[in-house]
């Protein structure tokens, strides 16, 4: 029987898939999607590859537990960013935390996903995830009075997709720009739209 680093066995197996996860983390970010494998994975942390296999069915299945794990923790941080203050702070605020996104590790997430052919079930996960994070906005349209507050919510995403394409390609020195114009835009269109 193999030895666990744990209290039990529960303990030990979270323990692991933490670990594994922390790893996967650390290849994409390094190496890109072509470098995320169950082996590297494993291989990482000193498991083989098969012993990987008890944790993730695939390598779209590591990216798949990558995101469920990084998503709810933006989601948290654009909700506390849009608790306090007038409507356009709040969506200052929310459009800040949706830039800050791209200078995460997280992010490698974001380049990962897009690049796969995620299974059915994956792809429909990573659809609610994303309407997780876009809900802080919606709320925050709600509330004002916005008729259309999830068209307004999702195309004031997309400004911010945008800006966050942007600013992934841009050098330092134009982030300042990129980023005080896109929450401008975004303030405009989404405050202004009735």
């Amino acid at each position: 029987m193999p030895r666990i680093s744990a209290a039990t066995v529960a303990d030990h197996r979270a323990s692991q898939h933490a670990a594994l996860l922390t790893a996967a983390m650390e290849i994409l970010v390094a190496e890109g999607p072509a470098g995320l494998t169950p082996a590297a994975v494993g291989a990482r942390v000193g498991l083989a590859r098969s012993s990987v296999y008890r944790y993730f069915s695939s390598t779209a299945d590591i990216l798949a537990q990558l995101v469920e794990d990084a998503i709810p923790r933006w989601a948290g941080q654009l909700v506390t960013a849009t608790r306090d203050g007038g409507l356009e702070e709040r969506v200052r605020a929310f459009g800040a935390v949706s830039l800050a996104f791209v200078t995460s590790p997280d992010y490698a997430l974001l380049r990962a996903v897009a690049s796969v052919d995620l299974p059915g079930e994956c792809q429909d996960r990573l659809d609610q995830l994303h309407e997780t994070m876009i809900e802080p906005l919606r709320g925050l349209l709600a509330e004002a009075g916005q008729p259309h507050p999830d068209l307004v919510a999702h195309l004031g995403w997309s400004i911010l997709g945008e800006g966050q394409r942007r600013l992934a390609t841009s050098a330092d020195a134009d982030a300042e720009v990129v980023t005080a114009t896109t929450l401008d835009v975004l303030c405009r269109a989404v405050l202004s739209a009735r």
